[in-house]
């Protein structure tokens, strides 16, 4: 009997110990495009630590959605990215803008403008043209 009445006193927090209630909240800081082919900038905040992810569908395959997404662990990764784009909005075709987890690359098409090819180190890819690479920055520059 003493057993039991020891064990229901240390119950509590043996079980109490077991579950932990975490805060997340994923929050859409810019959708560039929806549908087949989407892109959205995103901040993920579970508890104290707080990273950005860009989400886009790999554009390697036409028939399977693999959506992929880039990390960045904090802002100033963040702003890197920024950077990079700004850095290639006033350069010429063909410049690239390697980190070490991704690189961008510019490429001038005849009749549709700026295009941007971002490959990420596992071999996902995308791209998007100026307007959205404008949009990336301005979405960035205000956080």
């Amino acid at each position: 009997m003493k057993k039991l009445i020891l064990i229901s006193l240390f119950f509590p927090f043996f079980a109490n110990a077991q579950f932990k209630i975490v805060n997340t909240a994923t929050i859409n800081l810019l959708e560039l495009r929806a549908g087949t082919w989407p892109i959205t900038l995103q901040r993920i905040t579970k508890e104290s630590d707080t990273c950005y992810v860009l989400l886009f569908r790999d554009q390697q395959y036409t028939n399977v959605v693999d959506m992929s997404t880039l990390r960045f662990p904090d802002l100033e990764q963040m702003k890197f990215f920024q950077k990079g784009l700004s850095a290639l909005k006033n350069g010429s075709t063909g410049d690239i803008a390697k980190f070490k987890e991704y690189t961008i690359k510019r490429v001038d098409v005849k009749k549709e403008g700026v295009w941007y090819i971002l490959t990420c180190e596992e071999g996902a890819l995308t791209n998007f043209q100026q307007p959205e690479a404008d949009k990336m920055i301005a979405a960035i520059t205000n956080l």
